[in-house]
């Protein structure tokens, strides 16, 4: 329970993280939610490519990676 508690806390500060990267205007939650998801798809994407990332700073940086990935894909589609 605890590691999914981390998890999220870590994914939420990916996705304010990316937000401020990306200068999202989509809300601290959906960055949140995307923080979470980004870390998610992120970790097994690089995971198939053989790339790892250890600890929390590890964690954070794949978290916002992904997250980043994910803002740029929802403003491709909100274009459309």
């Amino acid at each position: 329970m605890l590691n999914f508690i981390i998890s999220l806390v870590c994914g939420a500060i990916c996705g304010w993280l990316a937000g401020i990267i990306m200068k999202s205007n989509h809300g601290l939650l959906i960055n949140i939610i995307l923080g979470v998801v980004g870390g998610a798809v992120a970790g097994a994407l690089f995971g198939v490519l053989g790339i790892s990332f250890h600890g929390p700073i590890g964690s954070i940086i794949c978290g916002v990676i992904g997250a980043c990935l994910l803002i740029f894909v929802v403003r491709l589609i909100k274009k459309k």
